[in-house]
């Protein structure tokens, strides 16, 4: 895996390579979640790499278009709480979620770096219904104190890795008659290595002008569930 090569941005920040040359800029604008740092003018396609053939607890890379690592997502255990962390390379954590106790739709909650404060909280994910037999997960941002619709929505099948996220709820529109969009899909990618050596692989895409540390976060939130819903 070649880590030579990094882009960094003005203040020394790794920036994800990208998979084509920039496009043009459009009127749909900049989803800045985590931070506008993490959104780049060019599509930006990761590749999630996680060990499943091993006893310690699930460790994920998010790899770039020329292999270098751009996040890690590691599933930590404390005395009191069992958590997931997404680190940027140097080891920073960027993001900690955290499972919300007694909620009946499985609510996580997503807080800055590694704080557990309310005051540090970014976003908060639940399933969109008590049972589901397919993948569907509203998410909320903690500036949204109604929490009557979605700001995001995530649709697919978690389990064949194949995962559509869309800014506000499909087929809804916003105040100013704005449709819901996709932001970034997720597939699963076969490999010899997936066979041979008990990798699970898959592909994200994400679309321009997207905070791609938001998707990847969204992404931690979906094992999350799914392991949860897997233990119950």
């Amino acid at each position: 895996m070649n880590q030579d090569h990094h882009t960094e941005d003005k203040s020394g920040n790794y920036v994800a390579e990208p998979s084509c040359p920039p496009l043009p800029s459009t009127s749909t604008g900049v989803v800045s979640v985590i931070s506008p740092h993490y959104c780049a003018p060019y599509p930006v396609d990761l590749t999630i790499i996680r060990k499943v053939l091993k006893l310690t607890h699930d460790n994920y890379d998010a790899l770039d278009v020329n292999g270098n690592i751009v996040f890690t997502i590691k599933d930590e255990m404390t005395f009191l709480h069992h958590h997931r962390v997404l680190r940027d390379p140097a080891g920073v954590p960027i993001v900690t979620v955290y499972e919300k106790i007694k909620s009946m739709h499985r609510r996580f909650n997503v807080f800055k770096g590694d704080s557990k404060d309310m005051k540090d909280l970014i976003f908060t994910a639940k399933q969109s219904h008590m049972i589901q037999w397919t993948t569907k997960l509203d998410v909320f941002l903690a500036s949204d104190t109604k929490k009557d619709v979605c700001d995001f929505k995530v649709k697919g099948n978690w389990l064949e890795r194949s995962c559509t996220i869309y800014a506000g709820e499909p087929g809804d529109k916003d105040e100013d008659g704005a449709s819901s969009r996709v932001i970034a899909q997720m597939k699963k990618k076969h490999t010899v290595d997936s066979v041979v050596l008990g990798k699970d692989t898959f592909n994200v895409t994400v679309y321009p002008n997207i905070d791609y540390a938001f998707i990847i976060a969204l992404i931690t939130v979906l094992d999350a569930v799914n392991d949860a819903r897997a233990e119950s």
